[in-house]
C-alpha cells in the first residue's frame, strides 16, 4: 500500500503584520489561497522512517533536518506509534519562495501518514499539530482558501470567491522569512475588512488593493528582483492586481479565469524564461472526516521573526 497527498504551493493575496509578540512572532492577518503548482509526497510502509527527495528543487533540501521528517516524527510521538514510513517528496516548487513549499509538504506528510497508518485522527487535529512546527502548517494541513488567525491554529473560512486565475512567478532567488522581518520597518496594521463575498475576480482585485503585504518593501529591499518580476506582472494583459506572496521572492498576479492566466505565463515565459512560472489555482479538496467548516472571522496569524 502506498499513500499520495499533494502539496499545492500557498498564496498570500494580503499580509498585514499587526502586532510583535514578546516571543518574536509577528501576528498577521492574511488571505489564503492554493495555486495548482504542487509538490507531491508519497507515503509507503516500513519499518524505519526515512525521507527521499527528487524533483526540480530537491537538490536544494538535501540533509536530515527536513520539515517533513520533523512532521512524521511528531505525528509518531503523538500517537506512540512504532510504525515508520518510507517518504518520498518530489520537489516541484521553490525553495525559501514565500509560497509555503515546506509547510505543504510538512502537512503533507501529515495527511498522508494518517491515512497509511489508518489513526483517522482528522483535519483539525493533525492541524493543531502542524501549529507547533509552522505557522502556516495548519492552514495547509486545511489546503483551501482560509483566513488566517493567531499563532496561525486560528483558520476561518474565507469569503465566497469568485472564478479567477492566479498566476506565479519567481525570479529564482531564495529569501530567508527570518531576514525580511528584520528588514521590515515602519509601523503596524490594522486588520483587513473584507466583504462576505466578490461577484468577480475584478471586483475581488480592487477590494485586495486596498490591503498591502507589508513585507514587500523589506523584500524588495533585500532582492531587488523582485521589483522587476511585479513591474512585469502589472504590464500583462488583464492582469488585475499584482503583489508579492508571503516573504517572497515569489509574487503573483490575478486574472479573470485560468485560461487568462495560463496565456499570460507564455507571454511571460517568452520574455523571462530562467524565471520559474506557473499557473493556475487549486482544486478545493473534499472535505475530510472530523474537519467542521470554519465560521468564525479571524484577525490574523503568525510568521517566525527570529
Amino acid at each position: 500500500m502506498s499513500v499520495t497527498e499533494t502539496a499545492h504551493a500557498k498564496v498570500n493575496l494580503f499580509l498585514h503584520v499587526l502586532d510583535r509578540r514578546p516571543d518574536g512572532y509577528h501576528t498577521l492577518d492574511s488571505l489564503v489561497v492554493f495555486a495548482a503548482p504542487a509538490d507531491t509526497l508519497r507515503a509507503e510502509p516500513d519499518e524505519t522512517m526515512s525521507l527521499a527527495v527528487d524533483g526540480p528543487f530537491g537538490d536544494a533540501l538535501a540533509g536530515p533536518d527536513n520539515l517533513v521528517l520533523r512532521a512524521a516524527q511528531a505525528l509518531a510521538r503523538e500517537t506512540g506509534t512504532a510504525r515508520g514510513a518510507r517518504l518520498t517528496l518530489t520537489k516541484a516548487l521553490p525553495v525559501a519562495a514565500g509560497i509555503g513549499g515546506g509547510s505543504a509538504d510538512a502537512a503533507a506528510a501529515l495527511r498522508a501518514l494518517d491515512r497509511l497508518w489508518r489513526l483517522g485522527l482528522g483535519t483539525n487535529r493533525l492541524a493543531a499539530l502542524g501549529a507547533g512546527l509552522g505557522s502556516d502548517i495548519p492552514v495547509c494541513v486545511h489546503g483551501q482558501p482560509a483566513r488566517m488567525g493567531g499563532i496561525g491554529e486560528r483558520i476561518a473560512a474565507a469569503p465566497a470567491l469568485p472564478r479567477f486565475g492566479l498566476l506565479l512567478a519567481n525570479p529564482g532567488v531564495a529569501l530567508a522569512t527570518a531576514a525580511v522581518f528584520a528588514a521590515r520597518s515602519g509601523g503596524f496594521d490594522s486588520p483587513a475588512t473584507l466583504p462576505g463575498s466578490w461577484p468577480d475576480a475584478a471586483t475581488m482585485a480592487r477590494d485586495l488593493a486596498r490591503c498591502r503585504n507589508a513585507l514587500e518593501p523589506a523584500a524588495i529591499a533585500l532582492c531587488p528582483p523582485i521589483a522587476t518580476v511585479l513591474d512585469a506582472l502589472r504590464a500583462l494583459p488583464g492582469a488585475h492586481l499584482a503583489r508579492l506572496s508571503g516573504s517572497g521572492a515569489t509574487c503573483f498576479a490575478l486574472f479573470d479565469d485560468d485560461a487568462a492566466a495560463a496565456d499570460a505565463a507564455r507571454a511571460l515565459r517568452a520574455v523571462q524564461p530562467s524565471w520559474w512560472i506557473a499557473a493556475g489555482v487549486a482544486p478545493t479538496p473534499v472535505r475530510r472526516t472530523g474537519t467542521p467548516a470554519p465560521a468564525a472571522a479571524a484577525n490574523g496569524a503568525a510568521d517566525p521573526s527570529a
